[in-house]
């Protein structure tokens, strides 16, 4: 009499398998993953052909090398604090621009500053780069010195929105 039941529950269980087979409820879809390859973004007016890309985009992901506010045109970081920081801003929304991002698709951001007395110079700037109260994750980190003098570094990962 066991043995009847068990072969009546197995036939129960497969006889409902294959109906919910044939009729689709309480299937799981077979996840659709499509890997991308890597792309790696280089600004075309960099001057520079150090080993490094001012990007990589993997996905919708885009991780932004550290960018020090040099200016193109001189070469040079700009004397005054407030220009630094725009020159440096400037530069990341042209590199998320290239991966049709803009800055309000960062999602986490980490600045490294030679003074830490500068942030409060540094935030009203920054906050004007966004048109959404949506900030994303920030670092804001004391560092010793800088490459080519500059007051900040600032790297960061975006999500496309």
């Amino acid at each position: 009499m066991k043995r009847s039941l068990t072969i009546l529950s197995l036939s129960a269980a497969i006889t409902a398998a294959l109906v919910i087979a044939d009729t689709g409820i309480a299937q799981t879809p077979t996840p659709k993953t499509t890997p991308t390859a890597p792309r790696h973004i280089i600004l075309p007016n960099r001057k520079d052909t150090l080993p490094y890309s001012d990007a990589v985009l993997v996905g919708d992901t885009l991780y932004l090398a550290g960018r020090i506010g040099i200016d193109p045109k001189t070469g040079k970081v700009p004397e005054k604090i407030e220009d630094e920081i725009k020159v440096l801003l400037d530069g990341e929304k042209e590199v998320l621009a290239q991966a049709g991002m803009t800055m309000d698709d960062l999602v986490y951001v980490q600045i490294a500053c030679t003074g830490l007395s500068l942030f409060q110079k540094f935030n009203p700037i920054y906050a004007s780069y966004f048109s959404t109260k949506d900030y994303p994750a920030r670092e804001f980190i004391g560092a010793g010195s800088l490459l080519a003098g500059g007051h900040f570094e600032l790297q960061a990962i975006a999500v496309k929105r």
